[in-house]
């Protein structure tokens, strides 16, 4: 799903350079279909996810999403156009993952030296918590209006166990092994009730440690030690938030792959949205979607046990570090003067 603005920009290299590791490295094949979605297929045809489109992403092994959503184009009621976050309900994907690893080469955000040394991952309940108002809001007349925050017990415990054992795996690939539980359960009751259940998964996960955090307090320290966090897991809005907060520690939007995962099925897509404001320009940093991509993969090696999908994720992951390593490529985002092609071509180079 390419979708709007600069996503069929940033969705064809991605496309090149998974076709280059499947003809380089082998072991497995991709088929692709192309499925129609968006804030422009809404504003021509007047409607943004078609169920044909559901169906037949339902039945992939996996969704590759580039970007969604118009400014201009809206539902009647005001609401942005937001498919991603349809097909997230629609397929119960819970987990969305947000990486963040500096690379090599790409100018520090931070002054401090450890700056180079974050990589962490933000785990985002993504189906309920505050995005639950979005089919709940009430308002009275123009002088109240309320949204609704929901935590349930089974959508948490599924949430925690995948974060246990994301840290569980990193701890086994030399990182720490701490998950962060990331709250405000100091004042509200729903998430005091998710720190409840993250400490009673935590109790079947002895060898990985936990540790808690307030999110405005742990929105200060990714700013003033986020070198030191492993993997956190938070709530649907709170992680919204830090998603992009930690993306931009390592750079920008254009920096920050993602994934959401369910039981099943997963979605995998950048960070950023369409950025209209470029779209058709070239301007557009396609890093984030290509480390989707590679993220794609690995869920795939591990899903349907092929190894060679795993090496490829590895593959595109160095090809991406090594493109950036010396310096001299420099996104626009980043204040150089390397585009979608400039930087596509590098990556593509090194694979």
């Amino acid at each position: 799903m390419a979708g709007d603005g600069i996503g069929p920009e940033v969705m064809r290299p991605a496309l090149d350079i998974l076709a280059t590791v499947e003809a380089k490295i082998g072991g497995f094949s991709l088929e692709t279909v192309v499925l129609e979605a968006g804030a422009g297929l809404y504003r021509d045809k007047g409607e943004a996810l078609p169920a044909a489109s559901v169906e037949r992403a339902g039945r992939a092994d996996a969704t590759l999403l580039a970007a969604m959503g118009l400014p201009e184009v809206r539902y009647p009621d005001g609401r942005e156009i937001t498919p991603q976050i349809d097909l997230r309900e629609i397929f119960g994907l819970y987990a969305g993952v947000r990486p963040a690893k500096a690379l090599a080469g790409v100018p520090p955000v931070l002054a401090d030296p450890r700056a180079a040394e974050i990589d962490f991952v933000l785990i985002r309940e993504s189906t309920e918590g505050l995005f639950v108002g979005r089919h709940k809001a009430e308002r009275i007349g123009d002088t109240i209006a309320r949204d609704m925050m929901e935590i349930t017990r089974a959508t948490s415990e599924k949430l925690f166990h995948f974060s246990f054992r994301l840290a569980r795996d990193r701890k086994a690939r030399g990182y720490r092994g701490r998950v962060t539980c990331v709250d405000k359960a100091n004042v509200l009751g729903s998430t005091a009730f998710f720190r409840e259940i993250f400490d009673e998964v935590s109790e079947t996960y002895p060898d990985i440690e936990r540790d808690y955090g307030y999110v405005d307090a742990v929105a200060m320290a990714f700013v003033k030690r986020p070198w030191d966090y492993d993997v956190l897991v938070t709530e649907n809005m709170f992680g919204d938030i830090l998603s992009d907060l930690a993306a931009g520690l390592i750079g920008g939007l254009g920096f920050a792959p993602s994934a959401d995962i369910g039981d099943g099925q997963a979605v995998f897509q950048p960070c950023h949205g369409t950025a209209p404001d470029i779209a058709g320009q070239g301007k557009a940093n396609p890093t984030a979607m290509i480390l989707s991509a590679a993220m794609m993969l690995d869920w795939l090696g591990v899903q349907k046990d092929v190894p060679a999908c795993r090496t490829a994720a590895k593959a595109i992951e160095t090809a991406v570090a090594s493109a950036f390593a010396s310096g001299a490529l420099r996104s626009i985002e980043s204040g150089g003067a390397d585009g979608t092609t400039a930087i596509a071509d590098a990556i593509l180079a090194r694979l």
